[in-house]
């Protein structure tokens, strides 16, 4: 039986109390590089064209989402301290509820503090700190080590 070809969802713009998720890209698929389809968004505060920063949802599971999570996100410094970042993961969960996960793996350098926090404020569960392998491009960047969180989002 074929696998069924994974389709991107309507989930262009998504309305928050303070900022909303707008699309700029979707990622097709790369099974050669390991890449799974992936929603990348600008953060921007509610009602503006202001973007204030980014986050990513990759729909699937590998050994690079375990590494590099679910959920990638990035707040501009200026805008840092409102909770942003945990704000834009609660957003993207209907999201990733959609596609029929219920458990999103985030990950951080063990020095982000911030994003540690962020993890936590969501609730998600600190699992391990893990050492990359050497051929990841993670490593090849200069980083050494990842905060695994698992956030679970169904009840």
């Amino acid at each position: 039986m074929k696998k069924a070809r994974f389709k991107f969802l309507p989930f262009d713009f998504i309305k928050g109390e303070e900022i909303d998720l707008i699309i700029e890209q979707k990622i097709r698929e790369n099974k050669v590089n390991g890449f799974v389809p992936t929603y990348c968004y600008a953060i921007n505060l509610t009602g503006t064209n202001l973007t204030i920063g980014t986050i990513d949802l990759r729909i699937g599971n590998n050994t690079l989402t375990y590494y590099g999570g679910h959920i990638g996100y990035g707040i501009d410094k200026k805008y840092r301290g409102h909770h942003y970042a945990s704000k834009a993961c609660e957003l993207l969960r209907k999201v990733a509820l959609a596609h029929g996960m219920n458990e999103l793996i985030i990950t951080c350098n063990p020095e982000n503090i911030a994003s540690q926090k962020t993890c936590t404020r969501l609730g998600a569960k600190f699992i391990e700190i893990v050492d990359l392998p050497i051929d990841s491009d993670m490593y090849l960047e200069g980083e050494r080590q990842k905060c695994i969180y698992k956030w679970r989002i169904s009840s």
